[in-house]
């Protein structure tokens, strides 16, 4: 048994889109990849969607920015209309100035079972592993030059941008 292409890239774009609405702040876009009565398992976390919600606000509060970063992915079927995507990734996580503790990055893992409902994949259950984690010194980040564009964590970044014609 095999995931079409079609699928696979699915299922992929899935969890993009999740790492987007976490970067950006985006509760609608992260909902989105989620069927309602999923579960994660995620930290310190393990629960319901919208009890996952609350805890992932609370959680990105306290940065002042997000970069998830998704690496090797392997889809696999699990049965008719379900399939298995494992995720590596990296997240970088930054507050201006506090606690080395808040300047973070971690190597994890997403195992994400899938289920097609309606036409469409999202997730009904994560398991989010951590494999390590380093800690960077505030004073060890280079400034970012006023004059540069920066990502914004709301619908002012440049990704929800008219798009140019």
């Amino acid at each position: 048994m095999t995931v079409s292409p079609q699928d696979d890239l699915a299922i992929r774009q899935v969890v993009l889109r999740y790492c987007r609405g976490v970067d950006r702040m985006d509760a609608d876009l992260v909902r989105s990849c989620y069927h309602p009565d999923a579960t994660d398992s995620h930290g310190t976390f393990s629960g319901g969607l919208e009890e996952f919600m609350v805890w992932l606000w609370r959680v990105l509060g306290r940065y002042t920015m997000t970069m998830h970063y998704i690496a090797n992915q392997l889809v696999e079927p699990a049965g008719d209309g379900r399939a298995r995507c494992e995720s590596y990734g990296m997240a970088i996580h930054r507050t201006d100035g506090g606690e080395p503790r808040g300047n973070l990055t971690t190597g994890f893992r997403f195992v994400d079972d899938f289920a097609r409902r309606g036409g469409a994949w999202r997730i009904v259950g994560r398991v989010a592993t951590t494999e390590w984690v380093r800690v960077e010194r505030p004073d060890d980040v280079w400034p970012i030059a006023p004059s540069m564009v920066t990502g914004r964590r709301d619908r002012t970044d440049a990704v929800y941008a008219p798009r140019a014609e």
